[in-house]
């Protein structure tokens, strides 16, 4: 589920590694960060404001128009030549690697759903195991990991409550005593299905499990789920660190600005940046809500990250580019950065890969 709104120019260019004052989303200048707070008490009670339209990057689309320029383009999917490609879309499940407590290790089960061994976890993000999703055709490959065949779920994270990131059907699968993390607003969603270890954290907090560190960082996006209720809880990404100091960064659903510079700053020696890639044409309808792959490498050099790994495509159909384009255009984008071709992990669906 999207919403999108007219295109702003964001220029792709290196990170400045002495600056640590980030423009703000009208080119104000924010104050310089602070590092990371201490971790917040899990399953505080919290008050919230009504809205969070203020953490916008730039204001949502309003009015017909847009909407019926997308309607006279024919640009809600793909053309339909394009589709004879979804048999080679990459699919290799294979078993979860052997993970200790001082393993860490992801597999990617389709979309933004990342099965992450850290400090001895098991963390699912953005769980869709469901073959359909309200609004949006069947998945078009199967999910990369089994239910069955998951160890015992430690926690989830979740990035925001759009249907293809917040699935009541796979949630109902697990014990409600699971511990969830999610974005400011959003515990009532869960409270209403009786989960009862929920923490809920605003942008640059953080909360701990296991000595395992959970961080809520900025994204560019929104949140929807009803008729009424816009921007009514937060949206985010999340870094993830071990006891050890392994950092994972989970950027859920984005576009491209100035969020990833000020999360390389704040949270440095990231070793992996999972980034989406897909779901990204036609560009003026997109851009400020989801990266393109040349967008999302940018964003892996600015958070100054070891590895990426793409997600967010090749599993639902949400838009109109080819379905194997997303692929192709992130490995000339990595290559033209002249970093090692083995630091991009662009995994099959349900492939897995440990980090050394």
């Amino acid at each position: 589920m999207t919403q999108k709104s007219e295109p702003t120019t964001r220029p792709l260019t290196p990170p400045d590694e002495d600056t640590v004052s980030v423009p703000g989303p009208e080119g104000r200048t924010r104050p310089p960060l602070a590092p990371p707070a201490g971790p917040r008490p899990p399953a505080e009670p919290r008050r919230w404001p009504r809205s969070f339209a203020d953490r916008l990057t730039v204001p949502l689309v309003s009015g017909p128009g847009p909407y019926a320029r997308l309607l006279r383009e024919g640009a809600l999917y793909p053309r339909p030549e394009t589709l004879k490609d979804v048999p080679l879309l990459p699919y290799e499940p294979g078993p979860l690697p052997p993970a200790d407590p001082g393993t860490v290790a992801v597999t990617w089960a389709g979309h933004a759903s990342w099965v992450i061994r850290i400090g001895g976890l098991t963390v699912l993000t953005d769980p869709v195991w469901s073959r359909r999703i309200l609004g949006t055709p069947a998945r078009i490959t199967p999910v990369g990991v089994p239910w069955e065949s998951l160890p015992r779920v430690d926690a989830v994270v979740i990035s925001h409550n759009h249907y293809d990131h917040l699935d009541a059907p796979t949630l109902r699968r697990l014990p409600r005593d699971t511990p969830v993390f999610v974005p400011a607003g959003l515990g009532r969603w869960f409270r209403r299905r009786r989960f009862t270890r929920i923490t809920e954290l605003d942008w640059w907090e953080a909360a701990e499990l296991g000595g395992v560190r959970f961080d809520f960082v900025p994204a560019h996006h929104w949140s929807k789920r009803g008729l009424t209720d816009t921007c009514r809880t937060l949206w985010g990404g999340w870094v993830l660190t071990a006891p050890e100091g392994r950092r994972i960064h989970f950027a859920g659903d984005t576009g491209y600005g100035h969020w990833f510079r000020a999360i390389g700053h704040r949270y440095p020696g990231i070793d992996l940046a999972l980034l989406p890639i897909g779901a990204y044409d036609p560009r003026w309808w997109l851009r400020d809500v989801h990266c393109d792959p040349e967008e999302a490498v940018q964003a892996a050099m600015d958070l100054g990250a070891r590895r990426m790994a793409p997600m967010h495509w090749g599993t639902f159909v949400l838009s109109a580019e080819p379905v194997r384009e997303p692929l192709t255009r992130v490995r000339a984008a990595w290559a033209d950065t002249g970093r090692p071709r083995e630091d991009l992990w662009d995994l099959p669906i349900g492939g897995s890969a440990v980090l050394d």
